[in-house]
């Protein structure tokens, strides 16, 4: 498609306090927007996940669905998982490698129930 300058993925909340702050206080992602009501954070230049109270047919939804945040290096998963830790976020088991798609993660929750991994590729 051309035109597109970017994407937000927007996941859903009942505690807008609560989930923006592990945004960015747990993954530590800066804030781009501050709409009072929904929060925007960067993960990349152009990439962004939004943090937006419920409101009509908007609904949290975390089932089926998952962010995944890509770093460069199997180091960079691992320290990742370790701040995390460190902060107390609930987390899955320690990084694996996953063969069958070539990559390296770990896996946590937020506060609503989505499934956020942090990921290398192998290959």
């Amino acid at each position: 498609m051309q035109g597109i300058q970017g994407q937000i993925t927007w996941v859903y909340t009942h505690d807008l306090e609560t989930s923006a702050g592990f945004y960015r206080d747990m993954l530590r992602l800066p804030v781009s927007r501050d709409a009072g009501t929904a929060v925007i954070f960067e993960t990349t230049p152009n990439a962004f996940v939004g943090v937006c109270e419920v409101f009509g047919d908007r609904t949290v939804e975390p089932e089926g669905g998952m962010i995944t945040f890509l770093v460069d290096t199997k180091d960079q998963v691992d320290d990742r998982f370790a701040q995390l830790k460190a902060r107390g976020v609930a987390l899955g088991k320690a990084p694996q490698e996953l063969d069958q798609f070539g990559i390296y993660s770990f896996f946590c929750t937020d506060p609503n129930g989505y499934v956020i991994e942090i990921q290398t590729f192998l290959k």
